[in-house]
């Protein structure tokens, strides 16, 4: 019962701290806009952003509804054990109490092949199935395990070979070039994801064992 509040509290806590930071971001933008005489140009923006967001959703909604469908599919298949014995060593290094724990390492895989692939949408609910699975597994339900902390990080800073997502956000709003952003992506991600891997070892060899 104590962890259930535990997790309670943190998602209140979360729920008040957006309650707070939005109501003041939004009060700040308007009375900046009255003080300079812009209020016309904020109303402008508000309306074609809400069109323009409306638009992209349209356009990224069938290249969701296709990825997903594709990952979806591939769970089912022998394709995701072959992808997991590919990514096996990277695994074990990467979560190495995970050794044993073909379940869980399983749809690990799933997201870190969304994520490369750059389907951040696919990507997302994947991770939120392995983090639940993780959770199950975590003895102190109210804080990160080590692996947990490490899949955030994976997450944020994925190695992504093909941006699908960003790519498509591109040629909606009429790149000339919408691939042109693969290579520059692939030299971010990689040092992105070398760096936050680096921290997180760091960080758990140094704070394991001080609880």
């Amino acid at each position: 019962m104590g962890n259930k509040n535990n997790n309670f509290l943190i998602i209140l806590n979360g729920d008040c701290m957006l309650n707070i930071v939005w109501p003041i971001f939004i009060i700040l933008s308007f009375s900046f806009a009255i003080f300079t005489g812009k209020l016309d140009n904020l109303n402008n923006s508000i309306f074609e952003s809400t069109n323009d967001a409306i638009k992209l959703s349209f356009d990224l909604l069938g290249s969701m509804c296709l990825w997903s469908g594709i990952m979806n599919i591939a769970s089912s298949t022998s394709l995701v054990k072959n992808i997991a014995k590919v990514l096996n060593p990277v695994l074990n290094f990467l979560f190495p109490s995970l050794k044993n724990n073909k379940k869980i390492k399983k749809e690990i895989s799933m997201n870190m092949v969304a994520n490369i692939l750059g389907l951040g949408n696919a990507a997302t609910p994947l991770g939120l199935k392995a983090m639940k699975s993780m959770q199950d597994e975590n003895n102190k339900k109210d804080t990160l395990s080590d692996n947990m902390m490490m899949f955030i990080v994976i997450n944020t800073a994925s190695i992504q070979l093909i941006p699908t997502t960003v790519i498509a956000i591109r040629n909606s709003l009429g790149s000339n070039n919408p691939t042109a952003i693969v290579f520059p992506t692939w030299i971010a991600t990689i040092i992105a994801a070398i760096s936050g891997i680096f921290v997180t070892k760091l960080v758990i060899k140094f704070t394991r064992g001080k609880d």
